[in-house]
């Protein structure tokens, strides 16, 4: 896995575990880059390393916590609007083949653009339970499993909610709006991977 990534110009880190995916972070990548600022978009694989309580504690980033459930819709739009121009994005991704391509479907847009364009540099925590033989099967974990949990997960009113499966609804609360396949990364080593032998995410 770690070889495909990086012949499609991925920078890969392994990681045994949670643990080791957030010292890796802390100690090897994030020093590497210097980063002045950094935001993130929507995953259980980064928050459940650790990671971002132990940056949300830092005094040393500008940050735009795009995690507040506080703020009104309005201020959550522009601060992801604003987390396309920082020095460093983390998130994770729904789906990653054996061929190397990351696959994602979101809600808002702001994760997959992030990955494509913007930040100067992203970082991604991928869980071994993310790798999927090809598009196709990718695509199927999605719609079929990702998805509909992580609906479950954010209490949206959609059919998935109910049957735990994608019905392409057209429920305001849809989640499933923007895919993003990510075959390589231009510009190379822009995009920053730990791959974790461990289950992370949905």
């Amino acid at each position: 896995m770690k070889e495909n990534l990086e012949n499609n110009n991925f920078e890969v880190f392994i990681a045994e575990n949670a643990e080791t995916a957030k010292d890796i972070a802390l100690n090897d990548i994030i020093p590497s880059m210097a980063p002045k600022s950094l935001s993130w978009g929507g995953s259980m694989s980064f928050v459940g390393t650790g990671l971002f309580h132990a940056l949300m504690d830092n005094q040393d980033f500008d940050i735009i916590n795009t995690f507040d459930k506080s703020i009104s819709m309005e201020e959550m739009l522009e601060r992801r609007r604003q987390s396309l121009m920082v020095d460093l994005f983390i998130t994770g991704t729904n789906a990653v083949t054996e061929a190397g391509q990351l696959v994602n479907l979101d809600m808002i847009g702001n994760r997959v653009a992030a990955m494509m364009w913007g930040p100067k540099n992203v970082l991604l925590v991928i869980g071994r339970n993310k790798i999927c033989a090809d598009l196709e099967d990718a695509m199927f974990r999605i719609k079929n499993y990702a998805a509909p949990v992580n609906a479950m997960n954010l209490n949206k009113k959609t059919p998935c909610m109910k049957t735990g499966v994608c019905h392409d609804c057209s429920s305001p609360d849809r989640i499933c709006n923007y895919w993003g396949i990510i075959e390589k990364c231009f510009i190379k080593k822009r995009i920053k991977i730990i791959l974790v032998n461990e289950d992370m995410g949905f």
